[in-house]
């Protein structure tokens, strides 16, 4: 064993970890995810996570956070040119190289951690969109590569689950990110609907809110309708995984419903009971 191959084993564990301890609404790795594959997809979602402490821990000045971003940028360029300076960086450029990943998608979720710092209102769901394609589409089509699915068409419905997903998690977190001092939900369309932030700190679930909300839930779960699409493009252990993420979306997106709309006062999350009824669904 090479002494590059030998430095990239406890980063890949500590990743692995790291992951296994972590939960987006489902477990990063799941034991759908083959076990030579886990150790990749949690090496991204290390690179991933640690934008996102940069992006929004801790009590660093946007300056600061901006500047660790920027050096991660550089980091991150540096390791796919073969100069990683830790082994986590090792195993992250291992990763890219024999897999064949697009180092394209890792920057343009750079990116979107930027956005966070720099960016906290969006005037129209045009906005919106532009930054789940940089937040959340990217680690669709790195999922995809992983698994050597390199098809257009697979991208595109890959992108409408992930920004599907995007989109329910901001639903699911309305009140925890306007605490950050962020709103995802379109200026425009709260103007349209008479919505003031003053609504959001008084925690206020009126009927016009309830219409925004819904409005903006019915056009994830139209999302989510297409970008079912994808698993006719999946086989195996893979198709059951997506499969079960999309029920676990459209599960919170049914929880919103049925607490009309009141996300301001009662968050829907995904229990471990539900989320077995949901994994036994989808298989």
């Amino acid at each position: 064993m090479n002494k590059n191959k030998k430095n990239i084993i406890t980063p890949y564990k500590t990743a692995l970890k790291f992951a296994r301890t972590h939960y987006e609404n489902f477990p990063v790795v799941s034991f759908f995810i083959p076990k030579k594959m886990k150790k990749h997809v949690a090496i991204i979602y290390w690179f991933a996570r640690t934008a996102d402490d940069y992006a929004d821990e801790g009590d660093l000045s946007d300056g600061e956070r901006l500047e660790k971003l920027n050096d991660l940028e550089f980091r991150l360029k540096q390791l796919l040119n073969g100069k990683a300076e830790s082994d986590f960086e090792l195993a992250l450029a291992n990763t890219v190289n024999e897999k064949n990943l697009s180092p394209k998608y890792l920057y343009d979720l750079l990116k979107a951690f930027k956005q966070d710092v720099i960016k906290n209102r969006y005037s129209a769901f045009d906005e919106v969109l532009d930054y789940c394609k940089h937040s959340a589409n990217p680690v669709g089509r790195l999922i995809l590569e992983l698994f050597d699915i390199r098809n257009e068409e697979a991208n595109n419905y890959s992108d409408k689950i992930c920004t599907a997903l995007q989109l329910t998690n901001f639903l699911q977190d309305v009140a925890t990110d306007y605490q950050k001092g962020r709103i995802y939900l379109p200026q425009d369309e709260m103007e349209m609907f008479q919505i003031t932030e003053k609504m959001f700190e008084l925690k206020e679930n009126n009927l016009n809110l309830k219409k925004l909300l819904k409005l903006n839930v019915n056009r994830v779960d139209e999302l989510f309708t297409d970008g079912k699409n994808l698993l006719k493009y999946l086989n195996g252990r893979l198709k059951f995984e997506i499969a079960w993420t999309i029920a676990g979306g459209e599960e919170i997106l049914k929880q919103i419903k049925l607490n009309d709309y009141d996300v301001l006062n009662k968050r829907p999350e995904l229990t471990k009971t539900k989320m077995i009824n949901l994994l036994i669904k989808s298989i």
